[in-house]
């Protein structure tokens, strides 16, 4: 091996690279940094890699400087982080003129101030939008009113009633109105187009009667429909611009409505009077929604309006008119100028328009888990209990016996079983009970029936706005069916005593080895305790107790007893096998 070449093996000698000799070590960067930038070698011929002792010096200065910044930067960036987090925040007062300011941003409907509120559609510059918008305070919750300014819960004193009518079937429909009207503790119109004989009496049992104002200088254009409804939607500005004190809410119906009052201030109390609500429902006909609308309250169901949305109803409503002049109905008025207000419906399942025909046993003995408050189209559906010398002879027996007793409570369906028999019960308190052989789920019960006929003919059953289900699927569980008969309280048990006798009418031959109803039970009693607080209460159904029942036929006792309360805990609807 020759002096000057490594260890390796080559190629050639055009493939050789210079390489130091092996008594000479390369130098390294940290020997120079150390050493001050001289490196000592044996042999005085000069490395490839030795750098001037000038350009060493000037690299370590400038690599310390770099270092010094770049510490410097971290230091400065930790102590900013530090002071962000750590430091405490600054208190900024907001003075009143800008607290005043941010106020005025919130504008909303509120008794005080709804006299000064209105939507117009006309040609106003914003500089008179900015005048007529006053200062407001920002709303509350919607459905909870402060302890101060709901020192009373709403009542009755606090409703005003404005009841739609027309002299041409006033003499018909005045009876129902006579059943639920309380003189004494209610307050209300009814609205006719012409004089009746009762217009300047002093009738106890009914409201006062006052005469429509002059509506010819409204457009109507609506093929099918009829004038008087242009009329009858201005029956709640109307009654508002009577001036009467202390009133909450303008509460709108037919003639042919019918109100459970006591239940209709229940509702009306969980919501803040305050605030601008339009609360009602809508109708049973899928299609007569689609064909009006779906954001209506039906007014022959009956509708609430709180006074300050009532007072700036009054102010748009004639200029809201004349936009409308193609709309069907009322009630479509009333909505169409709801919405220029930008004031939705609020639904409310007890509000009841019954755009059905036939039999209310199905939606009534499978009521929704609410207050029942209005009934309507009592006309057209056949008297609520068969058997009644007239219609309002049924709604008599109604309010007699089991809306006197416990109004909340009236048509609120409880599910059980009959554990011996296997039957299923289902008891609508004060209206009826029903009995079906074989175990139904309460998913089943709590669904209505089809005893009605939808307000379309040759519509199905699809056409309605809820869930339905036939009547029996099965030959041998069409229902039995017991009427309310008598309705009582028990003073010694402080109880009220309801009493059901069954509806004479043929069934199909059943197969089924099966005990059959008909044949043991022909009366059914109901034992109930008022319950005036069941709806300041989560909605949930009661819970009902079959506590005897006949054993056979051969001693004709015929009675079975049923207990109907708040569910203990742990309750559920399932069968107890006797």
């Amino acid at each position: 091996m020759k002096d000057g070449e490594g260890g390796g093996i080559h190629k050639g000698d055009t493939d050789r690279k210079p390489l130091a000799p092996n008594n000479i070590k390369a130098p390294s960067v940290w020997g120079v940094l150390a050493g001050g930038g001289h490196h000592h070698r044996r042999n005085t011929k000069p490395s490839l890699h030795s750098w001037p002792s000038s350009d060493c010096k000037s690299f370590f200065r400038l690599y310390r400087l770099l270092l010094f910044l770049l510490l410097s930067v971290l230091l400065l960036y930790f102590l900013y982080t530090y002071n962000l987090l750590f430091a405490p925040l600054p208190s900024c007062p907001i003075s009143s003129s800008t607290a005043a300011a941010a106020t005025d941003d919130v504008i909303h409907l509120s008794s005080s101030s709804a006299t000064n509120f209105s939507t117009n559609v006309g040609n106003r510059t914003r500089a008179d939008v900015a005048s007529s918008s006053p200062s407001m305070p920002v709303p509350t919750s919607p459905s909870l009113s402060s302890a101060a300014a709901a020192s009373t819960a709403t009542g009755l004193q606090h409703i005003v009633f404005g009841i739609a009518a027309s002299s041409k079937l006033w003499e018909k429909r005045k009876s129902y109105i006579k059943l639920w009207w309380q003189p004494r503790r209610m307050r209300g119109f009814v609205w006719v187009d012409k004089p009746v004989k009762e217009l300047n009496s002093t009738d106890p049992s009914l409201p006062v009667l006052k005469i429509s104002g002059d509506t010819s200088r409204f457009p109507y254009t609506h093929r099918k429909g009829d004038r008087s409804a242009i009329r009858i939607s201005r029956i709640v500005s109307e009654t508002f611009r009577l001036g009467l004190p202390n009133v909450r809410w303008f509460v709108m119906g037919d003639d042919d409505t019918v109100f459970l009052p006591d239940n209709l201030a229940r509702v009306l109390s969980r919501f803040d009077h305050r605030q601008p609500y339009y609360i009602g429902s809508l109708s049973e006909s899928h299609l007569q929604n689609i064909y009006l609308s779906y954001n209506m309250a039906y007014g022959g169901g009956g509708f609430a309006i709180s006074a300050p949305l009532a007072a700036a109803l009054a102010r748009v409503q004639d200029r809201c008119l004349h936009r409308y002049p193609a709309l069907y109905g009322s009630d479509e008025r009333i909505q169409a100028c709801m919405a220029e207000l930008g004031v939705p419906l609020t639904r409310h399942p007890g509000f009841h328009q019954y755009d059905v025909y036939g039999d209310l046993l199905g939606l009534l003995a499978a009521h929704p888990v609410a207050p029942l408050v209005t009934l309507h189209h009592l006309d057209v559906v056949q008297p609520l209990f068969p058997g009644a010398v007239s219609r309002t002879a049924a709604l008599r027996r109604l309010f007699d016996g089991p809306v006197r007793l416990d109004s909340a409570g009236v048509t609120q369906q409880s599910i059980c079983y009959e554990g011996r028999r296997l039957w299923t019960v289902s008891v609508a308190w004060g209206f009826a009970v029903t009995l079906v052989r074989g175990v139904m789920s309460p998913r089943e019960m709590e669904t209505p029936t089809r005893t009605f006929l939808n307000w379309f003919p040759r519509a199905d059953y699809t056409a309605y706005a809820f869930n339905t289900r036939p009547v029996a699927r099965n030959p041998c569980q069409k229902p039995f069916v017991y009427y309310l008969t008598s309705a009582r309280y028990d003073d010694a048990h402080r109880t009220t005593v309801t009493e059901y006798e069954r509806h004479r009418q043929s069934h199909p031959l059943c197969r089924w080895r099966m005990a059959d109803p008909s044949a043991l039970v022909d009366r059914i009693v109901v034992y109930k305790k008022p319950d005036p607080g069941l709806w300041d209460r989560a909605p949930r159904r009661n819970c009902c107790r079959v506590l005897s029942s006949p054993k056979d036929g051969k001693r004709r006792d015929g009675s079975m007893v049923i207990d109907v309360g708040m569910c203990r805990d742990g309750e559920i609807s399932q069968i107890n096998k006797q």
